[in-house]
């Protein structure tokens, strides 16, 4: 739960400064936002979810 909250923060601040930066106009936000929630009812949305733990417990194994 906090892996997939923190990836959504994220995800929302990137959309946030491509919004700003004019690099993405608000309907493209709306498609992105819409594909979004339509990815996550299906089948594949577990899958997509495994690899982004998988991908968040990669990154917290790195030491700097």
């Amino acid at each position: 739960m906090i892996i997939s909250i923190s990836c959504v923060v994220l995800l929302g601040i990137v959309v946030f400064i491509f919004f700003r930066k004019d690099g993405l106009k608000a309907s493209h936000a709306l498609v992105a936002m819409l594909f979004g929630f339509y990815l996550a009812s299906t089948a594949i949305a577990p899958s997509i979810k495994a690899g982004g733990e998988s991908l968040a417990s990669l990154l917290g194994g790195f030491k700097f």
